[in-house]
């Protein structure tokens, strides 16, 4: 966490000082920084996969059930990110857009497992 507090401060220090000089290269520093960040966070990722590994296999769940709780936490960071960005960018309104697709796309990717509680739920009514 300490690595990546400096690469942002660093980063957000440095993007203020190239606004000065030329404005896209501060945008351009924050995007690279904010990439860079992404993919150490991506390395990290694989001890909460080993993680939620062992808990189903604990609990028994369904794989698809596993999966697409990783596609929802993907999509939000991924969004969250991409937003991010364009709002740093001045494009606040292409930002709030990514917000809402990926909050439709979690929508779509979890249909599955309302539709198999609803399932559930009418099982237990009969």
């Amino acid at each position: 966490m300490i690595t990546i507090s400096v690469v942002g401060i660093t980063a957000a220090l440095l993007a203020v000082q190239l606004k000065g000089v030329k404005g896209e290269y501060g945008t351009y520093l924050a995007a690279a920084a904010g990439c860079f960040i992404f993919f150490y966070g991506v390395m990290k990722l694989e001890v909460v996969l080993d993680a939620l590994k062992r808990i189903q296999d604990m609990i028994h769940m369904n794989r698809v059930y596993l999966t697409i709780l990783l596609k929802i936490a993907g999509i939000t960071y991924i969004a969250e990110f991409a937003s991010g960005i364009c709002r740093d960018a001045g494009y606040g309104a292409i930002g709030s857009q990514i917000e809402i697709f990926g909050k439709l796309s979690i929508l779509a990717v979890s249909m599955p497992i309302v539709l198999a509680l609803l399932e559930t739920m009418q099982s237990f009514l009969k």
